[in-house]
This record gives structure tokens, C-alpha cells and sequence, in this order.
């Protein structure tokens, strides 16, 4: 009998094979003590094995670079850092100096030190940074202890395999065997983990987040996996693999019809046009945001430039990639988050307190309002990469309007000091504020009069809207944008714009989704902005569904009492102009019974 289990679909495709366990455990590291004369010999052990590993890793970016590009090569810039960070290594040698410990058992000390500061956050960048301190750390124990790097041994030969993996390195991924290797699968991980991207990139359907798939699955097991929806199938039927090849199948169809849907203009059938913005978290995401030709960046988020480091960004480091990010959409809008810090992303660079409810807590604005030195250091940062080019400043979680005055108090401060020091900047930048929160729904008319432009995150207006944590599991299905409470706020926030006279866009998960895109374009949203992936799907779907079609799915679905109910007759409306079937095996369309 099949086992059926869940996990985060982070590279597309379906995949079935037998199973190949991969297992990098650390090994055992003993507790060794040193001689004071032999500390000169530990400190260069150390250091010659830190030039031995980054040596390792600038051979894998360049063997990245060959297979998969520029972008994806960048990935191990992050280990690099880590291998070589002054800071991290500067600690490991004063414990071979002052507690005389060997260099291995020294270096295992401190990277247990970070690994538990680390794995205090639930954040999803953190924990990817926790998988490069892991591949780091393998590394480097094993040249300390004379194993000559990490050993993963050869794939068997012969039929391609699923490769499972409590986690999966960057470092690993990238030396699989593309031909070998039908899916990936593994415990830990991300969508936005660097092996997750890489796995996107080489083309390796692959689901991360599986908790405890090790303890179901065996060497030679077969296991059916869907890099789209996460689903996994262990020991799957004759049914469920007929199944999964007509998935298969239907995506192949509707790949085909998104690549021609992409070539034309995003506008709906009656001439609208639609400005479809990208979401960029990672700068691996420029180049796929460029390739779908996005109109601009509707959210650059700022935070993976803290997390997971041991120091803070310098502001020539922020100020060199703002204008990294411009120059890629030059002539086009890039609207940047200010750090949205707190909750579940605090840096390990930096002191936060414990709080009992830290989503309701000291994150976002209240963070860099109340550490104006790094907020100052990021307003600077800003303003230099905007001379000549269209860069804007976004605001998250506001609820009232003395936030937006002392952060552009705060932005005319700076201004004026680039300025007097005779440094090459803009004189300002248009400010605009997220609107994530119920309160900034309600004060939305008042907020409109300090701002130029708003956008709305619908991922955090929607759980503060219905109380629902969206990170837990167990109340996923009552987590849902399409909810008329959520609708109708999403109509109170346009219509205080419009008399504002100031743009509004959405830039939640929401308006990533074929429903989702299908309401806003209904309550009168032209701007959306989208994980860059989605941007081909959602023009398809608003090339094809009529203005009067969505304009009535959203009046009925604001009259509507319940999420379920707005998907099902929008479902209706969707059925008369697209394929369901194509949209269902996507795995992006709720409502539609079972994946398969």
C-alpha cells in the first residue's frame, strides 16, 4: 500500500524512481587537547584547510557557471564568505590559543556556537544559511581531520534515481549527474534554498521541507514526487503513476501555452493593460524577472542582506546591490522594502529580544525606527544608488501615520547630509507603505495623504485578518486572500488611492495565483507584482478571462461568506475561458478536488 506524504515543491516537474539515500553526517570529532608549542601548527592547520575548501567551492562556481549560468554561480558566494569570514575564524583561533584545543575540536565548538544561535528563528532565510554552515562545516572538519574534503560517494549505475537527503548542499546538487538523477528529495530546505534554486535551474523536479521521509523511505524504494504541489508518493500504484503521467502531461501542454502567452502583452481582452511587476528576494531572481520581461521590481525584499551573517551589511555593500537590481530594469521602477526584520527574521548579527508572540512584536518599522543607525545606513545606501536611476522606498507593517513622517524625516536627514559631503545621490525618493495591516486598511485615507504610491502585502493582511498564523500547518485551510473580509479591505485601499490620486498595487502570494489575479484584476487593481516565475501565467490568465467576467467573479465574491465559496465561483467564471484541467495540474488553483 502507498504512503502518501507533503512536503514544499521548491523545482517543478514530475519524477519517479528508485531511491538512493545520501547521508552527510559530521563525523566524530574528538575533544582534543594541544601543547602550547603546538599552537602555531594548529592555527596554520586551520587556516591552510579554510584555503583548501574555498578553493573547493571556486571550483564548483565555476563548474555552476558552465551548467547553468552566471546567476546560479553566485550561490557559493555565500559559503565563500563563510569560509573565510575574519570574524568566525578569528574565534576559532583564540580557542586554539587560549584553551588550547585543536584546531578541528575548535572549529566544531564554534560552529556549534552558531548553529544553535541560528537555529533559535523559524525563518526561511536562516535556515538556508544554517544548510551553507552545514556544508561549511562538513568541509572543514573533514580536511582538519586528514579526510581530503567531503566524500559523497557515486551514484549506482544504470537507471535514473531519486536522490534523498536529510538536506540537500548546493555543493551536492551541483555535482549530481543530470542524466542519473530524475528528483530530488529531502527533509530540510526551502524554496529559496540555494540547492532549491540551483534544482530549479539545472531542471531537477525536487520537493524540500519533507519532515522524516528518511524514516518511510528505503534504498530501492520507489517514490513518485511532484516538484509543483510537493506531493510525494512512496511505493506508488499502477493508478497513482498513470496518474502522475497525465500531470505530467497537461504541465507539458501548459508550458507551452505560457511560453506563447508570454510573447504577447499583459493586457486583458478588452485592451487594459496590466503592469506585472516581480517579487525579488534573491538576486538570482533578476535574470528570470528580466527574462519575462517584468515592468519593473513591485518588491525588492532587503532581508538577505543580514540574515544568516555574521556582521551587517556595510552601506557601500547595500548601495552597490540597489543599483545592481536598478541597472537590471533600467527605465523601470524597483520599489525596496525597507528591512523587514523581526517576527521570525531576526539576523544573527544582531541582539534581539525574546518575545512570547514575536509576529504581534519589535519587527519591521518599529525595528529601524527604533535602530535609526541601521535604518540611517540603509536610507543612504538608497539614495546613492538612486541618482539616475528609479528607485522607490517601501514601508512594511505601518499602522499609522507618525511612522511615515519620521521615516521621511529620516530620508530628507540623510539627503541632506549625501549632499553637504558633496556625495553623488538623489535629492529624495517617492515613498509608498505596505499595507499589511487592518489598521492601515483603516487609516488608509489618511496614510494616502503622506504617501506616493501603496502596496499591499496579502500574505500578513490576510493573517491578521482572520487570526490565522500562516506558518502553522494545522490551520492552512482556513488561511486563504480569497476571504471577503480580506476582498473587501483589498476595495476599501484601492479606492482611498484612487481618491488620493496616488497608484496602488498588490504584491501578497496572492496575486501570484490564477483566483487571486482573477479578483484583483475584477476590483480594478493594474499593478500587480508576482514571484518572477508566475509572471507568464498570470498574464495568461488575464489575457483570457473578459473585464466584465472578472469585474462580476469579484462582485459576487465580495457579496459571498466564506473563502470557499468565493474560489467556487470564480472556478465557474474561470471554466468558460481556461482549462481547469491545465490549471489543476499545475497545482496553483484551489478548489479543484485532487491533484492528480
Amino acid at each position: 500500500m502507498s504512503i502518501r506524504r507533503r512536503g514544499v515543491g521548491v523545482s517543478p516537474g514530475v519524477a519517479f524512481a528508485p531511491v538512493v539515500v545520501v547521508r552527510m553526517e559530521f563525523p566524530e570529532v574528538p575533544d582534543r587537547a594541544i601543547g602550547p608549542d603546538e599552537v602555531a601548527d594548529e592555527v596554520h592547520r586551520l587556516h591552510a584547510a579554510a584555503g583548501a575548501v574555498a578553493a573547493e567551492l571556486d571550483a564548483l562556481r565555476e563548474r555552476v557557471l558552465q551548467r547553468a549560468g552566471p546567476e546560479e554561480s553566485r550561490i557559493f558566494d555565500a559559503q565563500m564568505m563563510m569560509v573565510q569570514d575574519a570574524e568566525f575564524l578569528d574565534g576559532v583561533e583564540h580557542l586554539i590559543r587560549q584553551n588550547l584545543l585543536a584546531a578541528e575540536t575548535a572549529y566544531e565548538f564554534k560552529a556549534l556556537e552558531l548553529r544553535a544561535a541560528w537555529s533559535g528563528s523559524a525563518s526561511a532565510h536562516l535556515r538556508d544559511r544554517l544548510a551553507d554552515l552545514h556544508a561549511i562545516q562538513l568541509r572543514m572538519l573533514g580536511r582538519l581531520m586528514g579526510e581530503g574534503g567531503v566524500a559523497l560517494g557515486a551514484l549506482p549505475a544504470g537507471e535514473p534515481v531519486i536522490v534523498v537527503a536529510r538536506e540537500l548542499s548546493p555543493g551536492l546538487t551541483v555535482q549530481l549527474d543530470r542524466d542519473q538523477v530524475a528528483g530530488l528529495l529531502s527533509e530540510e530546505g526551502t524554496r529559496t534554498s540555494h540547492a532549491a534554486i540551483l534544482a530549479h535551474s539545472l531542471g531537477i523536479p525536487a520537493v524540500m521541507g519533507a519532515r522524516d521521509i528518511l524514516e518511510v523511505v528505503q534504498p530501492g524504494t520507489v517514490v513518485l514526487l511532484d516538484g509543483a504541489t510537493g506531493d510525494i508518493v512512496v511505493d506508488p500504484t499502477r493508478e497513482e503513476l498513470e496518474e502522475a503521467m497525465v500531470r505530467r502531461t497537461r504541465r507539458a501542454k501548459l508550458e507551452l501555452v505560457l511560453e506563447e502567452a508570454n510573447r504577447r502583452p499583459a493586457e486583458t481582452p478588452g485592451g487594459r493593460r496590466m503592469r506585472l511587476y516581480a517579487n525579488v528576494d534573491l538576486p538570482d531572481e533578476i535574470e528570470v524577472a528580466s527574462r519575462h520581461d517584468a515592468a519593473g521590481v513591485g518588491l525588492l525584499r532587503t532581508e538577505f542582506l543580514v540574515t544568516g551573517r555574521a556582521t551587517l551589511p556595510s552601506e557601500d555593500e547595500q548601495a552597490r546591490y540597489f543599483a545592481r537590481v536598478a541597472t537590471a530594469f533600467a527605465g523601470k521602477p524597483v520599489v525596496v522594502r525597507s528591512y523587514d526584520l523581526g517576527g521570525d527574521k531576526f539576523p544573527a548579527a544582531f541582539r534581539a529580544p525574546a518575545e512570547a508572540n514575536p509576529m504581534l512584536g519589535w519587527r519591521s518599522i518599529r525595528v529601524c525606527l527604533d535602530e535609526p543607525d541601521l535604518f540611517r545606513a540603509q536610507l543612504r545606501a538608497l539614495l546613492r544608488a538612486a541618482h539616475g536611476r528609479d528607485l522607490r522606498l517601501m514601508l512594511p507593517l505601518v499602522i499609522g501615520v507618525d511612522e511615515v513622517l519620521a521615516s521621511r524625516a529620516l530620508l530628507a536627514e540623510e539627503a541632506a547630509g549625501l549632499a553637504a559631503r558633496g556625495i553623488k545621490a538623489a535629492a529624495g525618493l517617492p515613498v509608498g507603505v505596505m499595507i499589511e495591516t487592518p489598521a492601515a486598511v483603516v487609516l488608509a485615507d489618511r496614510l494616502a495623504e503622506q504617501c506616493d504610491f501603496f502596496s499591499v502585502g496579502t500574505n500578513d493582511l490576510t493573517q491578521y485578518t482572520l487570526a490565522v498564523d500562516r506558518g502553522n500547518a494545522r490551520l492552512a485551510d482556513r488561511f486563504s486572500a480569497h476571504h471577503p473580509a480580506v476582498l473587501r479591505q483589498l476595495r476599501d485601499i484601492l479606492r482611498a488611492a484612487r481618491a488620493a490620486s496616488i497608484p496602488a498595487a498588490v504584491c501578497g502570494e496572492m496575486a501570484s495565483e490564477p483566483i487571486g489575479a482573477v479578483l484583483l484584476a475584477g476590483l480594478g487593481y493594474e499593478a500587480v507584482s508576482v514571484a518572477p516565475p508566475a509572471i507568464p501565467l498570470v498574464k495568461w490568465v488575464l489575457g483570457a478571462v473578459p473585464d466584465a467576467v472578472t469585474e462580476a467573479a469579484a462582485e459576487a465574491a465580495l457579496r459571498a461568506g466564506s473563502s470557499r465559496e468565493v474560489v467556487a465561483l470564480v472556478r465557474e467564471h474561470l471554466g468558460r475561458y481556461l482549462d481547469l484541467a491545465l490549471l489543476d495540474a499545475l497545482g496553483t488553483l484551489p478548489g479543484g478536488g485532487s491533484r492528480g
